[in-house]
């Protein structure tokens, strides 16, 4: 007997379509103080200069067919508007959310960016031209081209999704590529990449596993400080470590508990008797599942 199966829903419709730029209904308006932002000139740089890379998203009118709700691209339909332009080439969404489009939005990483900036000069498109594009000094171009320089493998992949600041690579790149992986290891355990908490990896790094043994330790430590903080990394280190080796088993045994409680909680009895006898463990049984749900 064959299994009947749930077709999987376009999050689009299979074709982009260009539209007149006055059928587009926006969600909200640019105000002239976003206008004179550096992202917003970005943006208008880029347009004037390689026109427009990632089409606007929008959703058909429930009542309308011929008119559309913006639901992503409001700075690119502006800039376009104000340049004169009448039409622009869409993304039509099957699903009429906002809220729950923009949460499926990633923006870009820094190491993603490195890798585009890397693929169009492949390509021969010049510096400058790229600079004009993103609106940037062609100092901020070159930068990123060389963002990875120094930066061992291991560590450019831990960090390939992760949004770091551009000057933690430059501290990243004082330490030893086994260091660096360290580093990254807690910058990723601790959910923490600001340019201070490398800095202060940097610090408690021992002589021994930096590139320049002889550079100096940031200012206002005392050696003391820095003992403190070396054996702190060294005990991070180890524990996360430790919690590596059991989390697989510790993560399987979770979904199991939360796949039971799910269970429970999906039948009437149980949550009618669990209500009236056990409020207490049924609020904390809604919870679990709840927050396993959200992340």
């Amino acid at each position: 007997m064959r299994r009947q199966t749930n077709p999987v829903k376009l999050g689009f419709e299979e074709t982009s379509l260009r539209i007149q730029l006055d059928a587009i209904l926006p969600l909200r308006d640019v105000s002239d103080a976003i206008r004179k932002t550096m992202k917003y000139n970005q943006i208008a740089a880029s347009i004037d200069e390689v026109g427009i890379i990632e089409p606007p998203v929008v959703v058909r009118d429930a009542k309308n067919g011929d008119r559309y709700h913006l639901l992503d691209g409001h700075l690119r339909v502006d800039i376009l508007q104000r340049r004169g332009d009448r039409e622009v080439v869409c993304l039509v969404a099957t699903d009429d959310e906002a809220f729950t489009y923009n949460k499926r939005v990633s923006r870009i990483a820094i190491i993603q960016e490195h890798k585009m900036i890397l693929n169009a000069v492949r390509k021969g498109v010049s510096e400058e031209r790229l600079a004009r594009a993103l609106n940037v000094n062609i100092s901020n171009i070159r930068i990123k081209r060389n963002l990875l320089v120094g930066i061992c493998p291991e560590v450019a992949e831990l960090l390939r999704d992760r949004h770091v600041p551009i000057n933690v690579f430059q501290e990243l790149r004082r330490m030893k590529p086994m260091r660096q992986i360290e580093a990254a290891q807690a910058m990723i355990a601790m959910n923490r990449f600001s340019l201070p908490y490398a800095k202060s990896l940097v610090a408690s790094t021992p002589a021994d596993q930096l590139v320049d043994r002889k550079a100096p330790k940031p200012r206002g430590l005392t050696a003391e400080q820095i003992a403190v903080m070396q054996r702190e990394s060294e005990n991070l280190d180890r524990e996360f470590r430790s919690i590596e080796t059991t989390y697989g088993v510790d993560h399987l045994d979770l979904v199991v508990a939360i796949g039971y409680v799910s269970k429970l909680l999906g039948n009437a009895r149980v949550v009618r008797y669990l209500a009236q006898q056990h409020s207490d463990i049924f609020s904390e049984f809604q919870k679990c599942i709840e927050y396993h749900q959200a992340a």
